[in-house]
């Protein structure tokens, strides 16, 4: 049985470690309250942008973009996998690189190339582990990345794929839909997808373009892009944070039962040391007597 001064001790540590749960809770949730107001600022534009795409998916067999590529058979797939560069965060980092190995292994399994690329220096870790060749890797996906970052990779991906390189880009990432709910998803980003809306008996008002709605959808779809890849970083960083949160309350919480348990523990140990002096005390009284 352990002593008194080791328990006392052993509690000692546990408060200690829950005074930092509970400071990485506070600011955890400090920044998951900043990110995901990135999230909510950057959705109308990301919702209004493919409103106006898909307005005009009625030209796009009409327009040279090579952006719409649609391949026969899909030879090569470049998936890249955001995660996070810390951990700490529950399940958040290996419930999407159990994601990405099982996606790998399917579209291998169809013959089909697939080259991977890492975001997050967990994803980095994970991939050099399980000795998986990366072909690029980033490190800068953290909670000051943005446009810039988004363009970059949207950049870098729209080139691969415009010369032919790959015939699909697919990002695979955590996806924001509320405070209470995050979940890995796999993201065709190339080629891109226009729902045709003109089908739905939409009346919606008329608008007159200027220049022409084939020049204005040219441009549009590099747009959408980089549109996508920067909603896709902002929705990941804010889970990344929301789960971490989420997994400090826990901590903390689970701590403060073990105080409550280690404390029964001494107050018990205590009390029996302290019985055992007054029996030898009475009994060594009634030795004299």
């Amino acid at each position: 049985m352990a002593t008194p001064r080791e328990i006392k001790k052993r509690i000692n540590s546990v408060k200690n470690t829950r005074k930092i749960t509970r400071t990485m809770e506070m600011v955890s949730t400090a920044k998951a309250k900043k990110a995901t107001n990135k999230v909510n600022a950057a959705k109308p534009y990301a919702d209004l942008t493919r409103e106006l795409v898909s307005s005009l998916s009625s030209l796009a067999g009409i327009i040279h973009s090579p952006y719409l590529r649609k391949p026969d058979k899909i030879r090569k797939v470049a998936i890249l996998a955001i995660a996070a560069n810390r951990g700490l965060c529950g399940g958040f980092n290996s419930n999407l690189l159990r994601m990405v190995k099982n996606r790998i292994e399917d579209l291998k399994s169809k013959g089909v190339e697939v080259e991977v690329h890492a975001a997050g220096k967990k994803a980095i870790a994970f991939f050099k582990f399980a000795k998986i060749e990366l072909v690029t890797t980033h490190t800068n996906i953290d909670d000051k990345a943005g446009s810039k970052e988004a363009n970059d990779l949207a950049s870098y991906f729209m080139e691969r794929f415009a010369n032919e390189s790959v015939d699909s880009v697919e990002i695979i990432s955590t996806h924001y839909y509320s405070a209470a709910t995050q979940s890995p998803e796999i993201t065709t980003v190339l080629p891109l997808s226009m729902e045709d809306t003109s089908a739905k008996g939409s009346s919606g008002p008329e608008v007159l373009y200027e220049p022409d709605p084939k020049t204005i959808l040219e441009n549009l779809l590099p747009m959408v892009i980089k549109t996508t890849f920067v909603k896709i970083i902002l929705e990941s960083v804010a889970s990344e944070h929301i789960a971490r949160r989420v997994a400090m309350k826990a901590a903390t919480d689970a701590a403060g039962e073990m105080i409550k348990l280690l404390t029964r523990g001494y107050n018990r140990v205590r009390q029996a040391k302290i019985t055992q002096e007054i029996s030898e005390i009475v009994g060594g009284a009634e030795a004299i007597s």
